[in-house]
């Protein structure tokens, strides 16, 4: 049995909780890293610096001991080690007394006969170096000092060993604290990453359960982040408009196959009946008349589907050029006289006297205004009034169908424009009726860039209002 989970072969480094546990623990060591080199650094360098200050102290405190006999010989004055300051542990001084002339007079010290290198430059003056000798590293410096009228280099050494092994000390200790807080640091990057992002996997894993057939389901949003609810809350709304609009897609299907039903089983029927007994020519010609009505209304149904197909993907396009509305009204007036004749109603123009022109396309206008003026006559009364205006407003120019029918009731009014949806389903196909005519009405207005309109009240008549935008053309 196969789990609802797919499998993956993906590295693991595709993992967002792999990789921000990665990025973490990599910033962690970055900061750390510079850290610990400046630290070290500024410490290495005060390190070195203390030497140099020592070491210069030596050279001082040897000058000042200096003394010179009358042959121009020099000593120390009472013992220069006396005078010494104490030394650090591990450490040791050595002091030599030159002659310019590169003979050593003098040496002294705590190490044991240190050989620092033949005679020391005479330019060298205030110029530390270190030397890597037999008994470790020591710094060196070289002054030229003046004493009873004579000129001495005095070269001073001190061992580096003690501060180098502090400075080893801090490295060490740097290195172990900086591993024990990445090694932290990337143990909490990674309790972060999980807990921030186990509501996603949740989400996830819930989201991966819903089918077409459940769409119905919504996601829990946990409420654990603002980034998180929002994710959550913008999944259900998705939801919720694909599972409305599987739902209409459900009653289009059902409802287009009842109203394709009706007229294949009426042709169906007058078919069989005509071909049971013989008949004569009249009889055949009331037969073939009938089912070509219904042939009628079949390609009438094919037409206005396949006009609402192209408009949804996107394939009706509008041939757009000035358009007189108060002349297109004037004409679906004398057009339809004759059917509302028939129900003994009134159908009139009224317009401001002048054209209204707009910039749209005349043949999807013409059939939103036949489809509404067409319901118009067939909803009310006998002995009514139907009424086709026209007129300018700050919004464009305005279409209006007033009746004088039974109104719409209030919960129909937010479907009527669904396609298929009928107030009164077996009335609407006695009249020859698919529930498609709104719908085109609605398209029409909305490709425009308008917007249809409807004012009713249960009783008291329907005024269908079909507002488009003027353009740039002229009244």
């Amino acid at each position: 049995m196969t789990s609802g989970r797919p499998a993956t072969s993906e590295s693991p480094f595709r993992s967002l909780r792999t990789r921000i546990t990665l990025w973490y623990g990599a910033i962690i060591a970055l900061c750390l890293v510079a850290y610990s080199a400046a630290v070290g650094t500024f410490f290495t360098a005060h390190l070195e610096a203390e030497l140099d200050r020592r070491v210069h102290e030596d050279v001082e405190l040897a000058a000042r001991a200096l003394l010179v006999d009358g042959q121009g010989r020099p000593s120390w004055a009472g013992g220069l080690l006396g005078k010494r300051v104490d030394e650090e542990e591990g450490g040791g001084h050595w002091i030599e007394v030159w002659s310019t002339q590169g003979e050593r007079l003098l040496a002294t010290g705590t190490i044991d006969a240190l050989d620092l290198g033949g005679a020391p430059e005479a330019g060298s003056h205030h110029q530390a170096r270190t030397l890597v000798l037999p008994v470790g590293p020591v710094r060196v410096m070289t002054e030229t000092v003046g004493v009873g009228g004579r000129r001495f280099l005095v070269r001073a050494a001190l061992r580096e060993a003690a501060a180098r092994r502090q400075a080893r000390t801090l490295w060490l200790e740097l290195g172990l604290v900086s591993l024990a807080v990445l090694g932290l640091g990337g143990l909490g990057g990674h309790v972060l990453a999980r807990r921030s992002l186990g509501p996603l996997a949740r989400m996830a894993e819930n989201a991966r359960r819903i089918t077409a057939e459940q769409l119905h389901e919504r996601l829990p949003v946990e409420r654990s982040s603002a980034e998180l609810d929002q994710l959550g809350e913008a999944f259900n709304e998705t939801l919720a408009r694909l599972e409305r609009s599987f739902d209409q897609l459900r009653r289009f299907t059902a409802d287009a196959s009842h109203e394709l039903r009706t007229p294949l089983t009426a042709l169906r029927s007058v078919g069989e009946v005509g071909l049971r007994s013989a008949r004569s020519e009249d009889e055949y010609r009331e037969v073939i008349g009938s089912m070509l009505e219904e042939v009628d209304r079949l390609s009438r149904l094919a037409d206005e589907l396949l006009m609402l197909a192209r408009a949804e993907a996107g394939g009706a396009r509008l041939r757009l050029e000035p358009v007189d509305l108060a002349a297109l009204a004037r004409e679906m007036v004398e057009s339809l006289a004759v059917l509302a004749e028939e129900r003994r109603q009134l159908l009139e123009a009224r317009d401001e006297g002048w054209p209204l022109v707009v910039q749209g396309d005349r043949l999807a206008l013409r059939q939103a205004l036949l489809n509404l003026v067409d319901n118009a006559i067939k909803y009310a009364p006998e002995g009514s009034c139907v009424t086709v205006a026209t007129k300018a407003g700050a919004g464009g120019a305005t279409l209006e169908v007033r009746d004088e029918g039974p109104g719409i009731p209030a919960e129909h009014r937010e479907r009527i424009f669904e396609r298929f949806y009928r107030i009164d389903k077996s009335r609407s196909r006695e009249m020859g009726g698919a529930g498609l005519g709104l719908s085109l009405v609605k398209w029409a207005a909305e490709a425009h860039g308008g917007r249809v309109e409807l004012e009713t009240a249960e009783g008291g008549g329907s005024t269908f209002r079909l507002v488009i935008p003027r353009g740039d053309v002229a009244s």
